[in-house]
């Protein structure tokens, strides 16, 4: 018969609940299931190596490489920059190419529709991602298609920083109004908790929403730190509007006169480095601020080693996965208090949130003043290396295969979308269901668990054990 606890273990990885052993310090995902057979497409505004991609891009090739490494057959499809070829094959994944700005999303659904059209085989699960305005791929794909929209934040207020303001108004409708409609009967995928609840409370998303965050590359050695007394800045992002890279060549202008040797690095190409180097000049800090432009991945993650703190000044993320790179070298972030920045940094263990960008020079002062103990800096230090070991791309791709195998047995979704809960066990396992409600996910562990368990305790689960996708024990 076996060992029942381990029938159990098993009967648990065979649905969408996971279950968190009493004692188990890891995270449980496991290598997941393989995909073997499975035809994917993944659509994103860009891909990696485009001079606008970010950290969207990164998720929707990093997961890509995931599927595939699973047994799946990926294409990639995404925007065509001048002088790159329409299609091609690369990292394991078939790279499709097509249109602009604006025409990627006609050239899309054509491609689609073109597909159906000429008798070529179906994708089995399509990853629509909404950058503010999804690709609407259920139009074009037949019904039986298993679509999950990938989202990495609301845009809401993003629309009106770049847009006039009636094409900002049309973003938003499509964002609000449409888009949750198309998508009702299909789940959705957001990387951070609050993306999530930002969804349900400000676009009115009904459908369940699953969280499946970044994971954190590896960086090899840490490198040479910044030395006490010498403080040194770091924001590494696109220099765009919404990342407000401006504010932190404000701050740096603020703090320099009770920091002489304070110097700020800002990592990172975009249409604003021209105006980011002349205000920095304006303001006499052009000897303190330094743009680095573009670089590698091993010189940015020197530049990041070497660093004291990490800022972050972006209006508008999703997650912050620059924020988990420098945690994983052992540096800490300020960062305004947003949806994602919020979930990736831990308040006052591996980083500190302002609540305003006008706080932010403070913030950023009190944080140096506490770094500046070296004790105090070292114990910080160890807590975001541990904070960002919690989050791999091999893990958040396991997840994303559990999450495409139950959704493909499950049967047609016409239902508003749960919430996440935990089942307590008596002997201290704890399960997390993400698309559940307190009724249906008792009625599951007392089946599965048959009185083995001990008593059952049901409690929402926090949003913690929702990003990291693991239920935490009392025990």
């Amino acid at each position: 018969m076996g060992d029942p606890r381990a029938r159990q273990d098993r009967a648990v990885q065979d649905t969408r609940v996971r279950l968190a052993p009493a004692g188990d310090p890891g995270d449980g995902a496991g290598e997941g299931p393989r995909l073997d057979g499975l035809r994917i497409a993944m659509i994103n505004w860009r891909e990696p190596g485009q001079r606008e991609a970010g950290g969207a891009e990164e998720y929707a090739w990093r997961m890509s490489r995931e599927l595939a490494a699973r047994g799946a057959a990926v294409s990639f499809i995404t925007s065509r920059e001048p002088q790159q070829r329409r299609a091609e094959h690369r990292d394991g994944l078939r790279v499709r190419r097509m249109g602009g700005t604006y025409s990627r999303y006609p050239l899309v659904l054509l491609y689609l529709v073109a597909r159906r059209l000429l008798g070529r085989r179906p994708f089995h699960v399509v990853i629509d991602s909404m950058n503010g305005i999804p690709f609407f791929s259920p139009l074009a794909l037949p019904r039986r298609t298993h679509v999950f929209c990938l989202v990495h934040h609301v845009h809401e207020q993003q629309f009106s920083v770049y847009l006039p303001g009636w094409l900002a108004a049309f973003g938003r409708f499509l964002e609000r109004r449409v888009a949750s409609r198309i998508y009702r009967r299909h789940a959705a995928v957001a990387v951070s908790p609050s993306t999530a609840a930002t969804m349900r409370d400000r676009l009115g998303w009904r459908g369940p929403i699953f969280v499946v965050p970044n994971g954190t590359p590896a960086v090899g050695d840490r490198g040479d730190r910044a030395p006490d007394g010498d403080p040194a800045l770091i924001s590494v992002g696109r220099l765009v509007a919404h990342k407000r890279m401006d504010r932190v060549v404000e701050l740096t202008g603020e703090l320099a006169p009770r920091w002489p040797g304070l110097r700020t690095h800002i990592v990172g190409r975009g249409v604003e480095h021209d105006r980011l180097a002349a205000a920095a000049a304006e303001r006499g800090l052009a000897d303190r601020v330094e743009l680095h432009g573009y670089v590698s991945g091993a010189d940015r993650n020197a530049l990041l080693a070497g660093a004291t703190l990490n800022v972050t000044a972006s209006r508008f993320e999703g997650w912050g996965l620059t924020v988990l790179e420098a945690a994983a070298l052992g540096v800490p972030t300020v960062a305004c208090d947003v949806d994602g920045l919020k979930d990736a940094v831990r308040e006052g263990e591996t980083g500190w949130l302002a609540a305003s960008p006008a706080e932010l020079a403070a913030v950023t002062e009190a944080a140096l003043k506490e770094l500046s103990d070296p004790l105090r800096r070292a114990e910080i230090s160890a807590a975001c290396v541990r904070w960002a070991s919690r989050f791999t791309w091999a893990d958040s791709g396991a997840r994303m295969a559990r999450l495409i195998v139950a959704e493909r047995a499950a049967p047609p979704r016409r239902r508003a979308g749960g919430r996440a809960y935990v089942a307590e066990l008596g002997d201290g396992r704890a399960v997390l269901d993400e698309d559940t409600d307190p009724g249906r996910l008792h009625r599951s562990v007392t089946r599965i668990f048959d009185g083995h368990g001990g008593e059952v305790t049901i409690r929402p689960a926090t949003a913690l054990e929702v990003l990291t996708g693991r239920a935490e024990t009392s025990r």
